[in-house]
């Protein structure tokens, strides 16, 4: 017999979790994962930074709201998920001026110098400041959403990947594991699987992108100060940050992948530390360990968020690239307004009201509103 749900999302990382805790006691929600374990893949390799300033005007709209909403729960965890940090950006003045935004103010070398003592003052010309941004405690944001899901009826189903799935009546019919399922609504949260995801719905794809993103935890001779900034290169060939008394460093490549259990490549960690090494006196001694993700988008960059006109109750909810921690909830505040007017039958944006869910609307809705509507 099929276990029966309003809503079924697949994708047990941020943005189904996230979805899934805003959705539970609010209508019946089911969410498959196809790993054994949640937020097994990107999620679970994230830089942990909450950035204001990164990423294109509607991702900086999504960031300052999540920020928001993670905040007012902060509030009553007894462990808090944010923690100021602030991000810097340093390179040539032209990198600089193209990479800023309203959130990051100039700053002089010397300024930069004083943040972040370990950079080499001859080793950028400019250098920008966003005292908005906040460490993430991303294990912690995951475990909460899980909880807040669970708690209000949501059952969460691992290793069980999706293997077919139809449209049937008026909802869809999904196998996925051993098991099979019914729901009103299937929500496409399978990050870099979300176009598999959509040709095994028989929905057309979409086109979406894996990219690598490859990270490392460093060993070095001299730590970073207690409350240094995050500090990236304008030229996004480098990021680096503190991690306890270590550091956390990223290349910062993007190398179209497809969707895989992304490794390494040799070579990739080993240049890194020979640039940092050049550009910083951390005196990188030794890799701890090191990982790769896959950030996927779309082909604007922008995420996706909607219901695919062509394929009645298919909710996309994929494309994040590397802002998925500092959207998600924002995203899943978006989401869970349109899939719950969705079910009421009021249907669409005028749905979400002039509350602050109508203020993320319509930052999407500046790109697109509808998935190919």
């Amino acid at each position: 017999m099929a276990a029966h749900y309003d809503v079924l999302i697949v994708g047990g990382g941020i943005a189904g979790l996230s979805l899934a805790s805003a959705l539970a006691g609010r209508c019946s929600v089911g969410l498959v994962e196809a790993e054994q374990e949640l937020a097994y893949h990107t999620s679970s390799r994230s830089a942990r930074q909450l950035i204001p300033s990164y990423g294109p005007p509607v991702v900086q709209e999504l960031t300052v709201r999540t920020l928001e909403l993670i905040a007012a729960r902060d509030a009553e965890l007894p462990e808090p998920v944010l923690t100021p940090r602030s991000f810097m950006l340093i390179g040539s003045e032209e990198a600089v001026a193209a990479e800023a935004s309203g959130h990051m103010r100039p700053i002089t070398p010397a300024e930069a110098l004083d943040l972040c003592p370990v950079l080499v003052p001859d080793s950028f010309s400019a250098a920008g400041l966003d005292t908005g941004s906040f460490g993430c405690n991303a294990p912690l944001l995951l475990e909460d959403h899980r909880q807040r899901a669970v708690a209000a009826g949501a059952d969460i189903i691992t290793g069980a990947r999706v293997h077919s799935a139809q449209r049937v009546g008026s909802g869809w019919q999904v196998g996925a594991g051993m098991e099979a399922f019914e729901a009103a609504v299937l929500v496409n949260a399978a990050g870099a699987w979300a176009d598999e995801l959509a040709v095994i719905s028989g929905v057309e794809k979409l086109g979406l992108q894996p990219y690598r993103r490859t990270a490392a935890i460093a060993a070095v001779e001299h730590s970073l100060p207690a409350h240094s900034p995050m500090v990236a290169a304008a030229d996004h060939s480098f990021y680096f940050r503190r991690e306890g008394d270590d550091v956390l460093i990223s290349p910062s490549e993007s190398v179209a992948s497809g969707p895989e259990d992304a490794r390494p490549r040799p070579g990739d960690i080993e240049r890194l530390v020979a640039r940092l090494n050049q550009v910083t006196t951390l005196g990188i001694t030794d890799i701890r360990r090191a990982w790769t993700g896959l950030r996927t988008e779309a082909a604007d960059g922008v995420p996706v968020a909607g219901f695919d006109a062509e394929a009645p109750g298919f909710y996309w909810l994929a494309g994040q690239g590397g802002y998925g921690f500092q959207t998600s909830s924002a995203m899943a505040e978006l989401a869970a307004g349109q899939i719950l007017a969705h079910q009421s039958g009021t249907e669409a944006a005028g749905g979400l009201g002039d509350g602050p869910e109508s203020r993320t609307a319509q930052a999407l809705a500046a790109t697109r509103w509808s998935v190919r509507r």
